[in-house]
């Protein structure tokens, strides 16, 4: 996945934003909180994704694939997926809008329903997936 593809996908789902912080990190939230971000590890970009525990457990061992600078440290379940071979482009896809799924589920109810936001993580997905 490119830098611009993954833009891309971000900027299809609902109800997010993209900023550049962090030495011109691509950063994309729902509300103020971070679901997505793309920096730059060596020459290649870095994707950064929120992840289940389930998630956590399975993929950070594998190669091209690493607990998240920073976040990780810091006892949240981020991973980031620096270099080849790491994850393919669907399954990448798919670990974003799962993280994206995850911070949009933590968001209050009244904020949600401000935001337009479907209130279930199925509803969720369901618009993320039909725009």
């Amino acid at each position: 996945m490119t830098r611009a593809e993954f833009n891309a996908f971000c900027a299809r789902l609902p109800q997010t934003h993209h900023v550049v912080q962090w030495r011109n990190a691509d950063v994309w939230k729902v509300d103020t909180k971070v679901f997505a971000i793309c920096g730059w590890h060596d020459n290649d970009a870095a994707f950064t994704f929120k992840v289940s525990d389930i998630a956590w457990e399975v993929l950070q061992d594998q190669p091209g694939i690493r607990p998240a600078p920073y976040l990780a440290s810091r006892g949240m379940k981020w991973l980031q997926h620096y270099a080849a071979p790491g994850l393919p482009d669907a399954a990448l896809r798919e670990h974003l809008m799962l993280s994206y799924l995850l911070v949009a589920g933590g968001i209050s109810g009244k904020k949600r329903r401000e935001l337009a936001l479907p209130d279930t993580l199925e509803a969720l997905a369901a618009a993320a997936t039909t725009r």
